[in-house]
């Protein structure tokens, strides 16, 4: 007999959730009913995700599984789900979604994908999820895998637009990862990174040559981690001097649960509300609130 399985999203965020996209796709396989859950009805079980920490839980029934990095656990779906392809009717998605490469070498100490899911390797290939002309790849370091680089050289063959949401790492965009870049078709913009000082070089050798191979988005998008405001503030002048744009992201201690201070946010809305940000110095801005 067919299962009923409620979905829920813990986050209530509007971007779709991949992992409970791929397990509605697996459970309608089996012929069972899926739907979002609700406390009007009942669920032979009920699949629970959460990707930040600072979310509540909501709720809790005994026929409930949880999973993701804001339920602070390690469950990782079986192969037969993670390599299915995602329920994009769940979300109404005009987009698809997955991740090409898993893991990063790198080992930043405000980053929980090393510990969660070690250096990088292998995914998925681009066919297996892409349903769309448009892709959001959630991969956090494809630049660092020879296979991510392939995968990018498939893509730049197929007639589709690519958004790298979490952003491509600077220092190993040479020459030849630039001229392969620059054949990709752009959904958003090139989405960076400076989250510290020593980014600064990286950034601008790399955007000199994404700009020399006519690599040509609608802008370039660089993500500013803000943890010492002086530190933060010096990266936005020099991102801003580049005409870049900037997007600054509070420090958040995902491990002990601190939240961003009560600076750290304001520094972040006077960068992140455009219209204030490009009338607006941060000392006249602080002074103001």
């Amino acid at each position: 007999m067919p299962s009923k399985i409620g979905i829920h999203n813990a986050d209530k965020t509007k971007f779709p959730n991949l992992a409970l996209m791929k397990l509605s796709a697996y459970h309608k396989k089996q012929g069972d009913k899926v739907k979002f859950w609700n406390f009007m009805e009942s669920f032979d079980i009920i699949y629970s995700s959460k990707v930040f920490t600072f979310t509540e839980d909501g709720f809790f029934s005994d026929f409930m599984v949880k999973g993701g990095t804001g339920y602070k656990n390690n469950i990782n779906l079986p192969d037969e789900i993670e390599h299915i392809c995602p329920d994009y009717s769940l979300y109404g998605c005009d987009k698809s979604y997955g991740f090409l490469t898993r893991g990063c070498p790198n080992k930043c100490s405000w980053c929980i994908v090393p510990g969660k899911e070690g250096d990088v390797y292998p995914n998925a290939d681009i066919e297996e999820f892409i349903r769309h002309k448009e892709v959001i790849l959630m991969d956090n370091n494809i630049l660092s895998s020879d296979y991510g680089i392939g995968q990018i050289e498939k893509i730049s063959k197929m007639n589709i637009k690519v958004d790298f949401n979490q952003g491509l790492d600077t220092r190993r965009i040479d020459d030849s990862i630039a001229r392969r870049l620059s054949k990709l078709k752009w959904l958003f913009p090139v989405r960076l990174a400076c989250d510290s000082k020593n980014q600064m070089k990286h950034i601008q050798k790399a955007v000199q040559l994404l700009r020399y191979h006519n690599c040509n988005p609608k802008r370039y998008f660089v993500y500013v981690l803000v943890k010492n405001i002086e530190d933060a503030l010096e990266r936005v002048k020099f991102i801003k001097g580049m005409g870049l744009d900037p997007f600054a992201q509070p420090y958040r201690d995902f491990r002990n649960n601190i939240e961003p201070t009560k600076r750290q946010k304001a520094f972040a809305r006077w960068v992140n509300q455009k219209a204030v940000f490009n009338t607006t110095t941060w000392e006249d801005y602080k002074y103001a609130i």
